[in-house]
């Protein structure tokens, strides 16, 4: 049964260029109305979590990255909301946090899941040191935790497990490095997870193309499909995978409006 995978960082629900109020509902409605097996989300506030299922029709699992805050309190999402509705432009996620999401059809089923975070104190440092990262590179990477969300979903017909994540590695334009480690990070932790032939879906933001990642070259390596052409990816191990499928702008255009600074990219599998 071939799976329809797809991975979108959703920009806090800004539009781009940027506007007052959020548009996150329609981008979710945008990216699952045509029932993707697979949906992976990035840059989700919060506050979104669990309105995800609903906007969908799907199965949502979340994973918090950024907790939310008002400076240095801690907040909930809720209450975060109604200050960025002033401007979410703006705001972003000042105070709602973000999270990762992986949404699942109701076709499959939700077994487990599995969250790592991309960049511990531990790795930090030792990844520092081993590339040699100046002090202005190692305190911009500590600014903002990252993580990969890692589900395992039944297949439909007892056509066995799959294992699909959503990361969003950290962006850093002084260093490729950086996020090319938090990728390699994350692949091992999927290929811990999964079981002997078990398809893996590896999607998300990593904030490094394809042309300045090592770690994309080795991924071939182990069996996964080709990456595409940008900074989001889904990346298929153990079925065969179409070419990744950039949508045009027109796709995510909504009443004239471009919706988040980034396009949804796909790929069917199996």
């Amino acid at each position: 049964m071939p799976l329809l995978a797809r991975t979108w960082n959703v920009f806090h629900g800004n539009a781009d260029p940027p506007e007052r109020r959020d548009f996150l509902e329609e981008m979710v409605r945008v990216a699952s109305a045509d029932g993707p097996d697979l949906l992976a989300l990035q840059e989700v506030p919060v506050w979104a979590l669990r309105r995800l299922g609903g906007w969908s029709g799907m199965t949502a699992v979340g994973a918090v990255a950024a907790r939310p805050r008002i400076g240095p309190v801690p907040w909930t999402g809720p209450l975060g909301k109604p200050i960025t509705d002033v401007h979410h432009g703006f705001l972003r996620s000042a105070f709602t946090g973000q999270a990762n999401a992986v949404l699942v059809s109701p076709r499959l089923r939700v077994l487990e899941q599995r969250t790592l975070v991309l960049n511990p104190r531990r790795f930090r440092r030792e990844q520092a040191r081993w590339l040699g990262l100046d002090l202005v590179t190692r305190l911009a990477w500590a600014k903002e935790r990252r993580v990969c969300l890692a589900v395992r979903v039944a297949l439909p017909d007892g056509g066995g497990t799959a294992l699909a994540s959503s990361l969003h590695a950290t962006a850093l334009a002084s260093d490729d490095r950086v996020p090319d480690a938090e990728l390699r990070r994350a692949a091992a932790f999927l290929d811990g997870l999964a079981a002997p032939d078990e398809p893996v879906f590896l999607c998300g933001d990593t904030n490094v193309a394809p042309s300045r990642s090592r770690t994309m070259a080795d991924l071939r390596k182990w069996g996964y499909s080709a990456p595409g052409p940008g900074i989001d990816h889904v990346l298929v191990r153990g079925l065969p995978a179409t070419e990744p499928y950039v949508w045009p702008e027109e796709r995510r255009r909504v009443d004239g409006r471009l919706l988040s600074d980034h396009a949804p990219v796909e790929v069917t599998a199996g």
